[in-house]
């Protein structure tokens, strides 16, 4: 059965981060066996952040932020998003090959050349900045600017697989930027309805929608081809469609080959790229 009404949760599009003594504690989840097993075999049409085993799959969140997810505080704030639009990164290469490496570097340059966002190897003596590795299962990232040393964690797959998707790399860098899943908006029952029947017990939370006052499109209407949508078949439990489209459409929810038009003007509205004369 297909049921429209869903429960709403209040949250943040660049999610709320307050820490009053040092670096921020990150509430990392340990991935179940059942995930790891599936993404040492993962099947083409499955996307490997959907079984990273964090928040919605794949966002790492602050103890702080967990505890927003559940209160209707705090509003949307420029004070965490990246300072002058600067993305400092590390890459820890002993995970990964060359050209997985060089496949990092890619996911970069695409977000560089559409918008304002920059991306500067990370200065010894700065603290705040995203440490890239594989050393976790599958894809995961924090989600917006909260200080101290953020994550990004891509599972080392062959190039165009798993977490090397090139679509699934620019995915977690746009969760880094501040940004959550497109399905999780607050209009999103006039586009999509969601299945339940057909989604795995345990995961049901990995369908929350968020409030208007929480979530932001900048303007935009829904996009089914968002780099930041999940895939029809999310968290099934049968492989039949978990989010079925209500209008139609030649998008491909869950595609990983690029940023959509909307997803590229969204962190360009975010970060002010365009300023109004």
């Amino acid at each position: 059965m297909i049921l429209s009404r869903i429960p709403t949760v209040s949250v943040l599009v660049v999610l709320l981060a307050a820490f009053s003594n040092g670096a921020p504690q990150f509430r990392e989840v340990e991935n179940s066996p059942e995930n790891i097993a599936r993404l040492q075999n993962l099947k083409p049409e499955e996307l490997a952040e959907e079984l990273s085993g964090q928040f919605e799959g794949d966002m790492i969140l602050t103890e702080q932020q967990f505890l927003d997810m559940f209160r209707r505080n705090g509003m949307l704030s420029e004070s965490y998003r990246w300072p002058l639009n600067t993305v400092f990164y590390e890459i820890e290469e002993r995970w990964f090959t060359r050209e997985q490496v060089r496949y990092i570097y890619r996911g970069m340059r695409l977000i560089e050349r559409a918008t304002c966002i920059r991306f500067q190897p990370r200065d010894p003596e700065n603290p705040d900045y995203i440490r890239i590795h594989g050393q976790g299962s599958g894809c995961s990232a924090n989600v917006g600017y909260v200080g101290g040393r953020q994550s990004i964690n891509l599972q080392p797959y062959p190039i165009g697989t798993g977490c090397f998707r090139i679509g699934t790399i620019v995915h977690e860098m746009i969760h880094g930027l501040g940004f959550m899943h497109m399905q999780s908006t607050y209009n999103r029952d006039e586009y999509v309805e969601i299945v339940w029947d057909n989604i795995e017990p345990g995961t049901e939370n990995n369908f929350r929608k968020y409030e208007s006052d929480r979530v932001s499109n900048f303007g935009t209407d829904y996009d089914y081809g968002s780099v930041m949508h999940y895939s029809a078949t999310a968290f099934s439990i049968n492989g039949e469609k978990t989010i079925v489209a209500l209008q139609d459409t030649d998008d491909v929810m869950g595609q990983r080959l690029a940023m959509s038009e909307r997803d590229i003007l969204k962190i360009n509205r975010m970060y002010n790229c365009f300023p109004e004369n």
